[in-house]
């Protein structure tokens, strides 16, 4: 499967921005779908998840209540994260990620996607 990140950019704090992560190459409702992100010197961690169907959804801490993982399995192979009341430590690279080899969210990734730069400005 290929992933195509977008939506990033410069924002100030307490904005918001909508990435979007269209896939191609395998159908698209059968494979849970994430978000991760990178920032400048630090490891890669998780931000979001959603379940092959959109049904069940998963957190980092941190952005509970503030992202929103969503996803368009039936016109757009669209995977999306709303980010609302952004901060400046949310200032990162964003990945998305897919897990082909199941329908079932393990926490597991096999395909990954470009980065989208987001910069949150205080």
């Amino acid at each position: 499967v290929q992933l195509q990140a977008s939506g990033g950019g410069l924002v100030q704090a307490g904005g918001s921005l909508r990435l979007s992560c269209v896939a191609s190459g395998r159908t698209f409702s059968s494979y849970p779908m994430g978000w991760f992100r990178q920032a400048p010197g630090k490891e890669r961690e998780f931000v979001a998840a959603i379940s092959w169907s959109g049904n069940s959804a998963y957190y980092l801490d941190s952005v509970k209540g503030r992202f929103t993982v969503s996803r368009d399995n039936a016109a757009k192979n669209t995977v999306y994260l709303q980010m609302n009341s952004l901060k400046p430590e949310d200032t990162a690279v964003y990945y998305c990620a897919a897990d082909t080899s199941t329908y079932y969210y393990t926490g597991d990734f096999d395909s990954w996607g470009q980065g989208t730069q987001v910069t949150v400005s205080s």
